[in-house]
């Protein structure tokens, strides 16, 4: 009996068949990723209930040799949580440990397990008089140990940070099968190396995140929410400068180019431009107050006033209703899915400096525009803090080969131009398997000689997410 064959055979002994999965109709659904880009092979899913479970599953695994795909949600970019296409992993699934522990809100933590999908995060605070502050378009699906494993950002991070900055403690199985508990939540704990902040963004591959312990806010009493026209990404800018000069509650700043908005108003059913006229490039902003006696639409509404009348912006409407302003965040969230509709889509998620994001979307898109006739590229996403989603769509270029033929070309000529500009080529999808290549060759030295040694110090059998982020 090989190595896989037994690691099955002792994970349904010890878990019980609940926790082991082998029927390929079931297994095949999460052998993708969400983007279509990657497949794999695995001969189970083994998905484990409690921390004790986890614990059992990685003895095991280091015992027989045989590796593990940590996975929960699968909304992944990067393909981080794509089995290899050997079939020599087996699939981890979390979300069986789907129980949120505790919502303290006079503390104002939470502790949710791995497979905690979001939205039930944020329900469960809600119904405790508080708010964990970040949301993705996927939160219906994606979970908390993934957002951790991948240090999830998201259209709130101008004013709370990505994950990385949410999560007051980490509890893990390490690749020994040791548990580490760092639940508690200290504000300071002076004791050398943060292992929590190790683990959040590992993807996986230092340990497996069992649970959460995550920092809440109080809730939202208003939220005005306005749509923009503006004339270019620097304009864009020049109005969050003017906004963030004169108020503290800017909480979303949100950039959308005029032909990504076309493609939702396309594709996505149920969707209406906001303003009537037509803009190059549009702004999403959402202004937060957690003090109800806080007229924050009376507010913003001068401020508004005053960039039109200035001419930083060409139109502007603030949502007259709650239904209204979900219109407006659907039109943003909906923009990978219209992209897909449309057609092959590379996307870039990719960073910065703020100040120099303007001139990089326009320099940049025209270069591969120029470099690769027929493809359309251009830019969308969180302009405050330097995190563009760079997408150049194939247009008249479209092959069954698209992405192996010209795919690779263009990712290193926009991850050049990325690099030049002193930024980074992951902004807060991660590396995964995608971009791995492209970390060998731009990676700073230093970062990728630290990272390695750090693998093999804690996995020195290979037996976590193999393949996925360290070069």
């Amino acid at each position: 009996m090989g190595g896989q064959a037994q690691l099955i055979s002792a994970a349904a002994e010890k878990l019980g068949p609940r926790a082991v999965i082998t029927d390929p109709t079931e297994i095949a659904p999460w052998l993708n990723d969400w983007r279509g880009r990657f497949h794999g092979e695995a001969p189970a899913i083994l998905a484990p209930s409690s921390t004790k479970e986890v614990v059992e599953v990685v003895q095991l695994a280091a015992q027989h040799r045989v590796p593990l795909v940590p996975q929960g949600g699968n909304t992944g970019m990067v393909g981080g949580a794509t089995p290899p296409t050997d079939g020599s992993a087996v699939l981890l699934s979390m979300r069986r440990m789907n129980r949120i522990r505790s919502v303290d809100a006079e503390a104002r933590v939470a502790v949710a397990e791995a497979g905690v999908i979001l939205e039930t995060l944020h329900e469960a605070a809600e119904a405790a008089g508080m708010r964990f502050p970040l949301t993705l378009g996927s939160r219906g699906s994606c979970t908390i140990g993934g957002l951790a494993s991948t240090n999830a950002g998201g259209t709130q991070v101008l004013k709370f940070g990505t994950m990385r900055a949410l999560v007051a403690g980490i509890e893990a199985v390490l690749p020994d099968g040791s548990i580490h508990d760092g639940l508690s939540a200290l504000k300071k704990d002076n004791r050398g190396y943060s292992i929590d902040q190790l683990l959040i963004g590992a993807e996986g591959t230092l340990g497996v995140i069992t649970a959460v312990a995550l920092r809440l806010v109080p809730p939202i009493a208003s939220r005005p929410v306005a749509w923009l026209g503006v004339e270019n990404p620097g304009s864009a800018l020049g109005v969050l400068r003017f906004l963030e000069a004169r108020t503290t509650t800017v909480e979303g700043f949100e950039l959308v180019a005029d032909d990504a908005l076309q493609l939702v108003l396309k594709h996505i059913p149920g969707t209406r431009a906001p303003l009537s006229g037509s803009h190059p490039w549009h702004v999403l902003v959402e202004a937060t107050t957690s003090d109800p006696a806080h007229d924050l639409k009376a507010e913003l509404e001068p401020l508004l006033a005053e960039v039109l009348e200035r001419g930083m912006v060409a139109d502007a409407v603030i949502a007259s209703s709650e239904a209204q302003a979900e219109a407006f965040w659907r039109i943003r969230d909906s923009i990978s899915e219209a992209e897909r509709a449309e057609g092959q889509t590379l996307a870039h998620d990719v960073s910065v400096p703020v100040a120099d994001m303007p001139r990089f979307l326009v320099e940049a898109a025209a270069e591969v525009e120029r470099a690769f006739p027929g493809t359309t590229a251009s830019g969308f996403g969180h302009l405050g803090d330097g995190n563009i989603h760079f997408h150049v769509r194939a247009g008249s270029r479209s092959s069954d080969d698209w992405y192996e033929s010209e795919g690779p070309e263009i990712t290193r000529l926009v991850d050049d131009l990325v690099t030049v500009a002193g930024g980074s080529i992951s902004a807060e999808h991660g590396i995964g398997q995608m971009k791995v290549a492209e970390l060998a060759r731009l990676g700073p030295p230093a970062r990728l000689h630290a990272m390695r040694a750090i693998k093999q110090a804690l996995d020195p059998l290979g037996i976590m997410n193999p393949g996925k982020l360290v070069p």
